[in-house]
């Protein structure tokens, strides 16, 4: 007996036999379509199951991966990139990296490749990586010494208003690298990135560097990071990356008191809970001393 589902507002349909699993997408999001298609699809996938009509199966990993990113998904053009990157490098035998939490995604984009060809019906085994798959969470901040030092002496005046803007609105990088004018609101921008499309709050500050720019910026992801790590360098503040600000920016709100809830809005993260997983950590030794 197939079973119809839906995810991310696509239809698939499940199919099991002594066993065994095939699941494969209808490519529809009207459940009527989908109602349709199932008996067609679920006749193929039952002759699968039982050998009487074997599509090819065990295909390489190359083979997979090339079918995987060719798929429809609903990814935004930065996490088909990281996909590409990950499975291209694995394809050609590199080694994982080494940073823990590096190692993690790749394992993480390799082994969803892998079940993916799975539920396709393109693999009998899924030869995944062992291994952590979620990573270690970074959590810097910069203290008020070091904030007041990198938004005061970077000597690159343009880019000091680069660094200021990121800090002030908690944005991530790619999606302020190369803001357009006509995205630009009194109290906000419309910005694209990790997470799609996102409005994000200008506060006065931010508001007030944009007003005084003749020019918008147009910097690559490559740039930021190499020109921020040589500042931090020439300054004297260790183990800094860029998307620590965004990180400061969070948890200095919550020490002013903000609410949980309006600090997720304004990260643009998709839930609270994901707000609280970041900062749990950080805030734990800002509590007050108590005695048992």
């Amino acid at each position: 007996m197939a079973t119809l589902y839906k995810n991310r507002d696509v239809w698939y349909i499940t199919a099991s036999y002594e066993n065994q699993r095939l699941t494969r997408s209808l490519r529809t999001k009207d459940r009527q379509v989908a109602k349709k298609l199932k008996p067609i699809v679920e006749l193929e996938l039952l002759k699968e199951l039982t050998g009487s009509n074997p599509r090819k199966r065990n295909l390489t990993f190359n083979e997979i991966a090339g079918k995987y990113l060719s798929a429809k998904h609903n990814w935004a053009p930065r996490t088909r990139e990281l996909n590409s990157q990950i499975l291209r490098a694995h394809i050609s035998g590199k080694p994982l990296p080494p940073h823990p939490t590096t190692k993690a995604i790749h394992t993480r984009v390799i082994n969803i490749c892998w079940n993916w060809g799975l539920k396709q019906g393109l693999i009998t085994n899924a030869h995944k990586l062992e291994g952590d798959t979620k990573g270690e969470s970074r959590s810097r901040v910069l203290s008020d010494s070091e904030l007041k030092t990198l938004l005061d002496e970077i000597r690159d005046n343009r880019f000091n208003l680069f660094v200021r803007f990121a800090y002030y609105t908690g944005a991530r990088s790619g999606e302020i690298r190369s803001i357009s004018r006509e995205n630009i609101f009194s109290n906000h921008i419309v910005a694209y990135g990790k997470s799609g499309k996102r409005l994000i709050k200008l506060n006065n500050q931010a508001q007030e560097i944009l007003s005084g720019l003749d020019e918008l910026w147009n910097y690559s992801k490559d740039f930021v990071s190499h020109k921020f790590k040589k500042e931090a360098r020439r300054l004297g503040i260790p183990d800094i990356r860029f998307h620590d600000l965004r990180r400061t920016f969070g948890y200095n709100l919550i020490g002013q008191g903000r609410p949980i809830y309006e600090v997720s809005k304004l990260l643009g993260h998709s839930s609270v809970t994901t707000t609280e997983r970041h900062y749990a950590p950080l805030l734990t030794t800002e509590i007050d001393d108590f005695v048992l």
